[in-house]
């Protein structure tokens, strides 16, 4: 099973409101997901984003593809540097 990290769409229409899921690659964008790991809201100012960090790394060691956007949300969390420096340790 191919897991992904990606966004799932909540709220109303005009007014988005992500959930950030651990889903197989083959179910839909709104389907079944495995775990919630995060949210995030981009009408707010700051768009304020919140994530499990101990999840998404281990959804992650466990072999999970975060999508483009997830993937910048997480480098701006500096998600994706803790996780490249603990691949480099797992390594040594």
């Amino acid at each position: 099973m191919a897991v992904k990290l990606r966004l799932k769409r909540m709220g109303s229409k005009q007014k988005p409101f992500y959930r950030i899921v651990a889903a197989d690659s083959r179910s839909p964008r709104d389907g079944k997901f495995l775990e919630v790991v995060g949210t995030y809201d981009p009408i707010k100012s700051e768009n304020t984003v919140t994530i499990k960090e101990d999840r998404v790394l281990y959804w992650m060691h466990e072999g999970a593809i975060p999508t483009d956007t997830v993937r910048s949300l997480l480098s701006k969390q500096g998600i994706m540097k803790k996780y490249a420096t603990s691949k480099v340790k797992e390594g040594k």
